[in-house]
């Protein structure tokens, strides 16, 4: 069974990455799948409360454009 997340990377896939890879890379979009409505922020919580804010009844899945991950997590040399 598909989920949020699953339906929103297939969104960003087929869709959405060419155009907000080209002209918004290290920005981020909220994806809300089921109505495909997409808001593209400069940060990560910008772009889920206007996804929020918008859509209020759904919950968002973020992407990082142009990245594998929406946050990197590790340590830092010294």
């Amino acid at each position: 069974m598909p989920t949020t997340s699953d339906d929103a990377k297939s969104l960003y896939l087929s869709e959405l990455k060419e155009t907000l890879e080209r002209d918004h890379k290290g920005q981020y979009v909220a994806i809300v799948s089921p109505t495909r409505g997409h808001y593209v922020r400069p940060t990560f919580l910008e772009a889920a409360l206007a996804a929020r804010e918008a859509e209020p009844g759904h919950v968002p899945f973020i992407i990082r454009i142009g990245y594998e991950a929406a946050f990197h997590i590790g340590a830092a040399k010294t």
